[in-house]
């Protein structure tokens, strides 16, 4: 194959340059950005409703237009999955990306509009290979094809209307994908939109095994599962036994800490390197632009404009939001957006850290419903992984997947945190683990210390270990096995974890 890659980065190095300019400039652009959007929707069902013809700033648009949830917009978009033209955005909107978010197990149904695929989810993963491109100046990934794991359009709508297509937003991405990053690019359309994943599987590791694959992109914990089957088929030790000149991981979706030990034990750590994605099914948000800095930087011009909720207006009916120039360094806050796929002031449901300010960048702290705090100890899915990792490295152990949830106080003990844990590679003493995960958790979340000192108010909490391929099973019994599916990794209420370990 044609090496391109030099030649592409001259041709993309005027994007990385685009991205300095306006990320100290983000007041300026994310005005820029709301008046596009404003301007685009006043004849749509909703701008005439919120009188987007009144609106000239930001201040006018923070007043007049309501905080939103998903079932607060959940009518709205039902029109437009029924084929009604110009409610949300501007004309006809025949793809939904179905996402499992919600905390009842109910899908979500989040517009994917022209203007969404091409200003956004495009352009964002455009965005995220020119800084992975000027980072690393010997890269030569266009030698080769990427392996892009993805979803399908299995879904649970019923009577779904004719030319209207529901499933992952990767199956989208790769469904309407350029030609010419699809001739670098496999597995095939077909392979790839695959919906039984016990056969899509085989599948990947015949599609993948034999091809010069130099870049990889997906969820890792899915992600891991494919190599391991393919280094299984190949007989290899490494997957860079199987795939020499694999250079780069763009990953997302969940924290990739607690699967970093595992990534590293099967590739050679020497050429391998891993760039951190957020491009949720509401939008490419952020990428990595940093080697050493794992913070990711907030992406300004993808016709999104960005607002966050501080943590103490979370459960309020009218919350009041701060716009991206009002933001502080090291607080955590709801996202909420508003966007070409027409959603308005919409509460995504994830929690971001904000590490800097000049240029915005980001981590992901965890999800605004995805914690546990049924004591007051408010522990976020960003401490359960920092916590879990660490342990994981001192007593040289490996996770596949977690959950966690409250056991309330009986007649003689008091409450507790129970974990349920699929290892990779167990610990030697489980009870020497849950002691270490214990007092980490002690260090990373000071509330969380507070209600275990001295086992006054919390007892120390328990570990079940999972037994292998639970939480898969699990995701199949829900129907959300595949690609982009994810374990909820906290709840404040038994509902998971119950159905879980009926199934241990």
């Amino acid at each position: 194959m044609i090496n391109l890659t030099p030649l592409l980065r001259t041709m993309l190095a005027y994007r990385v340059e685009e991205t300095r300019r306006w990320a100290t400039n983000s007041e300026e652009v994310q005005r820029q950005q709301l008046a596009w959007l404003i301007a685009q929707a006043r004849r749509t069902h909703w701008g005439e409703t919120y009188h987007f013809n009144e609106i000239s700033s930001y201040e006018d648009f923070a007043q007049k237009v309501p905080v939103s949830n998903y079932e607060d917009i959940a009518p709205w978009i039902l029109r437009h999955l029924e084929g009604e033209k110009d409610v949300l955005w501007r004309g006809r909107i025949d793809r939904f990306a179905q996402s499992s978010g919600t905390s009842n197990g109910k899908s979500k149904y989040i517009p994917i509009t022209t203007d969404a695929l091409w200003r956004c989810h495009y352009k964002g993963a455009n965005n995220a290979v020119c800084q992975y491109m000027s980072l690393y100046p010997d890269s030569k990934m266009f030698t080769g094809k990427a392996f892009i794991l993805g979803g399908s359009f299995a879904n649970e709508v019923n009577d779904l209307r004719q030319n209207a297509k529901v499933g992952d937003l990767s199956a989208h991405l790769i469904s309407n994908v350029s030609s010419f990053v699809n001739f670098y690019r496999v597995p095939s359309k077909e392979v790839a939109l695959m919906m039984d994943w016990e056969k899509k599987l085989p599948a990947l590791v015949e599609a993948s095994i034999n091809q010069n694959i130099t870049n990889i992109s997906g969820v890792p914990s899915w992600f891991l599962t494919v190599i391991k089957a393919v280094m299984e088929k190949a007989g290899a030790s490494s997957i860079h036994d199987v795939w020499p000149n694999l250079e780069v991981f763009f990953h997302g979706g969940i924290a990739f800490a607690p699967y970093r030990e595992q990534y590293e034990a099967i590739t050679d750590v020497s050429k391998m390197r891993y760039i951190e994605t957020y491009n949720a099914s509401e939008g490419f948000f952020a990428t990595q632009n940093a080697i050493e800095d794992k913070s990711m930087l907030l992406l300004l011009n993808l016709g999104v404009f960005y607002e966050f909720m501080p943590l103490d207006q979370l459960d309020s009916p009218n919350p009041q939001l701060l716009p991206l120039w009002k933001v502080e360094p090291g607080k955590i806050y709801g996202l909420v957006i508003s966007s070409c796929n027409g959603l308005w002031r919409y509460a995504i449901g994830d929690t971001v850290k904000i590490e800097s300010v000049n240029p915005v960048k980001i981590t992901i702290a965890g999800r605004t419903k995805h914690f546990i705090n049924a004591f007051g100890e408010e522990l976020m899915v960003h401490n359960a992984n920092a916590a879990i990792t660490k342990v994981c490295k001192d007593m040289q152990c490996s996770i596949l997947n977690y959950t966690a949830a409250p056991v309330y106080a009986a007649d003689n003990s008091r409450g507790r945190h129970e974990w349920l844990i699929e290892f990779a590679t167990p610990p030697a003493d489980i009870d020497e683990f849950a002691t270490r995960l214990d007092e980490q958790l002690q260090q990373e979340n000071s509330d969380y210390q507070a209600k275990r000192y001295k086992g006054i108010f919390l007892d120390p909490l328990t570990i079940v270990v999972a037994r292998p391929q639970l939480f898969n099973d699990w995701l199949a019994s829900t129907g959300k096995l595949g690609g982009q599916r994810k374990v909820p990794r906290l709840a404040n209420d038994r509902q998971f974890i119950d159905s879980m370990l009926k199934m241990n």
